[in-house]
């Protein structure tokens, strides 16, 4: 992890894959948001390979997520012009990555400040939550994570295969979800829910957009990412077979390769 110091007023939490964030202002950089419940790490698959093969990589703590000492916002637009600050503040070409949540909050960005591309993983025109599992997480009860890990997850790949031997996909996520501050889960999923602006939001999107989805999600269905498909002209979309809602995690090569084809990198 590394502090990152923007400005006087801007100090993120990051995860740069081992390389520095350096080079003058016109350098593009990758900014990878997650997802609810979760923090940085969520990335950790993709962000040392997009930072050694030509992609400056920031994956970043939302506030009141991970080691950010920000407090949590309380809708999806309030974590928008939160991160479009901190784009404002990098003062260099953006191409912004979002996950789930992260997704509806790059969406929402992209209204308030100039991307240089948008990728939208594991995303769909709204996001209903499970009654069971908005109260679980009201409660702060450990079941929260269990159902969200549970359902995330494709049947093929619930078991592996992890790149790291012996590493288990859905217990690295539970654990992730599990050490996440009490309320900021629940306030996460209720933002999700409420947000009603997808649509409408990315009809007004001008830069180039790519969705990345996979085949098997149960909780954004890629039937429910039509209708931002829609909206959006000459959006790229790939929808990855075998994979559920965790793309980042199931298919981290795909991933990957998706991203840095978004921000203009052939490896």
């Amino acid at each position: 992890m590394t502090i990152l110091t923007l400005s006087e007023d801007v100090t993120v939490s990051v995860a740069t894959g081992g390389r520095p964030i350096d080079g003058g202002a016109g350098d593009p950089v990758v900014l990878l948001l997650h997802g609810a419940g979760m923090d940085r790490t969520a990335w950790s698959l993709q962000t040392r390979w997009l930072a050694h093969h030509g992609c400056p990589t920031i994956a970043i703590d939302l506030p009141g997520h991970g080691a950010s000492t920000e407090p949590e916002r309380t809708s999806i637009t309030g974590y928008a012009e939160w991160a479009a600050n901190v784009i404002t503040v990098l003062d260099r070409p953006v191409h912004l990555v979002g996950h789930s949540m992260g997704s509806f909050i790059a969406l929402e960005c992209s209204r308030l400040v100039e991307l240089a591309s948008l990728t939208l993983i594991g995303t769909a025109a709204a996001m209903p939550v499970h009654p069971a599992l908005l109260d679980a997480a009201a409660a702060n009860d450990p079941l929260a994570g269990q159902l969200m890990s549970g359902w995330a997850f494709a049947p093929a790949t619930r078991t592996g295969p992890h790149p790291a031997p012996g590493t288990s996909m859905v217990g690295t996520t539970q654990a992730m979800i599990a050490q996440s501050r009490p309320g900021v889960l629940s306030n996460d999923l209720a933002m999700c829910a409420a947000y009603a602006d997808a649509v409408e939001t990315a009809a007004t999107v001008t830069v180039p957009v790519s969705f990345l989805l996979g085949a098997a999600d149960k909780m954004t269905p890629v039937r429910a990412a039509q209708p931002l498909v829609d909206s959006i002209a000459h959006a790229h979309v790939e929808i990855v077979p075998g994979v559920g809602h965790m793309v980042q995690v199931e298919a981290p090569a795909a991933t990957r390769a998706a991203i840095a084809r978004s921000a203009g990198v052939h490896v």
